[in-house]
Order: structure tokens, then sequence, then C-alpha cells
């Protein structure tokens, strides 16, 4: 078996009296999705934020592409090939598809993120954003004002920026999130296909997606680990339906 790309060990964090990761392990491996899922109000922001690098864990280690990161700040973890989405959408709306793409590869390679300018006089840049967009099945789209994407377009443009800085590993924080079926079928493909570059942590709430899409999943309650293991494991396990599959289905 392969040495996971990410792991952390026995992770506390807490806010106040609030316990918010409750001595958290949990490993991605190469070419793996892992999926985590949990209640609102879990811990999933919080683990998240530490593995980052923009929340310090109160105790705990996180190991990322071979090295001790727990108190490597955020760009640090960024250089080493952790690539990340947002819960919220965070493309640059004025600018072209090709542009988001063609700025974030050029603040990846430590380069001011605002001059446009410098972008469009780089063709090898606009020519690696163009195979970038195709990689996530926007490449028609490439001159089209990031506004002017649908929704499920917009989380797809914002997956090509993430790869922008060929990263080892993707966190996707709810990248189905206000998705249409439709919408969630492709993205369920985009993702799938992608793991051919890149292992990824997937947050998200869309049970058909985390089923279709894991092959691991960890439960995070209360800020604990309740479970993780392969989906029809979880899937069937007792406590985890009670806890949060049984409140997802009704």
């Amino acid at each position: 078996m392969s040495e996971p790309l990410l792991s952390t060990d026995r992770l506390v964090k807490r806010f106040g009296g609030l316990l918010a990761t409750d001595n958290v392990t949990i490993d991605v491996r190469p070419g793996e999705i892992h999926a985590l899922i949990g209640p609102n109000g879990a811990g999933k922001t919080t683990l998240v934020g530490q593995l980052t690098g923009n929340l310090t864990p109160d105790s705990g280690t996180i190991h990322f592409a071979g090295r001790d990161v727990t108190r490597l700040p955020a760009d640090a973890r960024v250089r080493l090939g952790l690539g990340r989405s947002f819960q919220i959408t965070s493309v640059l709306r004025e600018f072209s598809a090709l542009e988001n793409v063609a700025l974030a590869m050029q603040a990846h390679d430590g380069h001011s993120f605002r001059f446009l300018a410098d972008v469009r006089k780089n063709t090898a840049r606009t020519d690696a954003a163009r195979r970038g967009l195709a990689a996530v099945g926007l490449e028609p789209r490439a001159t089209a004002a990031a506004a002017a994407l649908s929704h499920g377009e917009q989380r797809q443009l914002e997956i090509a920026m993430a790869l922008a800085g060929a990263p080892k590993l993707l966190l996707l924080d709810e990248p189905m999130a206000g998705m249409g079926a439709e919408e969630s079928q492709r993205m369920v493909e985009l993702l799938r296909g992608l793991k051919r570059q890149c292992g990824m942590l997937l947050i998200e709430h869309d049970m058909d997606a985390v089923f279709a899409l894991a092959d691991r999943i960890t439960v995070l309650v209360y800020g604990r680990v309740l479970a993780s293991g392969a989906p029809d494991a979880i899937r069937a396990d007792p406590e985890v339906r009670q806890a949060y599959l049984g409140e997802e289905t009704g």
C-alpha cells in the first residue's frame, strides 16, 4: 500500500469551551478520493482550516507530501502541492474563463494575481490555461466572462484554477453546492476523471455524489471521527445511519 499523501494524527482544536476537532486522525492516499462527511457543526470547516494552514492545531500533527507541515504557513503548503476549491465560488467574475486560469497560474508561479497585461503577453501561459480549461470541459467557454457562466461552469472553472499549480492533492469543499442534478452529474464525471492526476479530499453533503465517487469515507460528528472505511461499510454502519445518513434520507 502506498504512503499517504496527507495524514493527520490526533488533531485537536478548541475555541474556548468548544472542542471543534477531537483527536482527528485521517489520511488520503495517492489516486484516491477520500470523502469527509458529517452534519453541520461536525467540525469539517475547522479541520479544513487546519489542513490548509489557516488554523493552527492545539495538538496533533499534519503530514503532507512526506513532510511535517503542522506549523507550515498556507502558501508553503500550496508550493508543496496542496490545492483547494472553496465552499463559495471564488472566480474573478469580470475576467474571462481563460484569464481566470492564466492568472491563477501566474499566482502559482509566484507573481502577482493582479496584472492581467502580463498574462496576455505570455503565450505559453495562455496555452497552458487553455489546456487547463479543456481538462475540466470548459475550453469552448474560454472567452466567456466568468460572470456569464452557469453556476456549475463556475465550479468547473474554480477547479481548473485549483489545478493551475499541478497539485498532488485537491481539497474540495462542497463542489456540488447549489447545483442541480445535471450539473452535479457532470461534476461527478469530472472528478472521477481527475483521479488520474491527483488525490482528493472531498467535503460534500450530496450523498449520491459521495457514494458515486469515494474510495473511502470518513464520518465526522461533534468534532470526532465516528467511522471510516469503504462506502459499503459506511452505508451499512448503524451508528452512521443514526447520526448522519438517517438524517439525510429522512
